[in-house]
């Protein structure tokens, strides 16, 4: 009997050229995805006399700290950070505790009002009331000008609820429910201990997406929040940036053009810092 390991086909020299070809698309690919990153990254450590020449491009040259100085210097910067945390954490945390649950809920087919239910959230990915019956909403909550305004608004996001739903209905067999329920348990041990423990790769793809989405928020502390020190980051870093900007701009009205384009290039270095630092 011939050993099936003998009988696989070996690469011919066209699937070695493709082969080859696919690896360094691959690679160009990367490349080109990643180095704007790096530029940024090196961009910020490097003289913006170089950096505005356009003599920075592979590796930072004649190396200043300058922006990250300016930006760490900075007290607000440290209550941004913990906001944020407190925001990103919490608010993943509900999140997940609300968006699981209810997908797996939806995803039974014996739980006759689920399409009924799942129209509803689905229209809300299309028509919403406006930032005005919202404002009004929020303020009748007592939620303005407080840290829960970051969390409970955003308690459930449809996609990635429309996602969870889809995984729990198509990636879970039914003979799993049906051996558990002749072993005695219930909906809610079911998922507990079968469903949830097997959902642990969408699990972790919706909590990042709702992590990054908490964490990237710069809409509703612009809006709702006026009390500066339940700000996050992103409202801290803007700040910043724009009150270097108007300090470059200054300078250039005031010192003349030397002093401006002097000025002008920090607070370009000081942007690529905010960058950095707010990702």
């Amino acid at each position: 009997m011939q050993n099936p390991l003998l009988s696989l086909r070996r690469d011919t020299p066209g699937d070695l050229v493709f082969k080859a070809v696919l690896a360094l698309c691959c690679v160009l690919v990367l490349l080109l995805t990643l180095y704007p990153i790096y530029f940024v990254i090196i961009a910020s450590v490097s003289s913006p006399d170089l950096v505005s020449t356009g003599q920075v491009w592979l590796f930072p040259r004649d190396l200043s700290w300058f922006g990250y100085e300016q930006i760490l210097a900075d007290d607000r910067i440290w209550n941004g950070y913990r906001n944020t945390l407190l925001y990103a954490v919490a608010g993943t945390a509900l999140n997940l505790l609300v968006t699981m649950p209810a997908a797996f809920t939806l995803s039974r087919r014996e739980f006759r009002p689920r399409r009924v239910l799942m129209f509803f959230f689905a229209f809300t990915m299309f028509f919403s009331g406006g930032l005005i019956p919202m404002y009004l909403l929020l303020r009748d909550l007592n939620l303005l000008d407080n840290w829960l305004v970051f969390i409970l608004p955003s308690a459930v996001n449809v996609f990635n609820l429309i996602i969870a739903r889809s995984f729990f209905e198509h990636s879970l067999p039914e003979e799993l429910h049906e051996a558990a329920s002749i072993d005695g348990a219930n909906y809610f041990q079911f998922f507990l201990k079968i469903a949830l423990p097997l959902s642990m790769p969408i699990l972790s793809v919706i909590g990042l997406y709702y992590l990054v989405q908490h964490w990237n928020d710069f809409f509703t502390g612009l809006v709702f929040v006026r009390d500066y020190s339940l700000q996050p980051l992103q409202i801290v870093l803007r700040d910043i940036l724009i009150s270097n900007q108007a300090f470059s701009g200054g300078a250039g009205g005031a010192g003349g053009a030397g002093a401006g384009s002097y000025a002008q290039q920090y607070a370009d270095q000081i942007k690529y810092g905010v960058i950095v630092v707010s990702t």
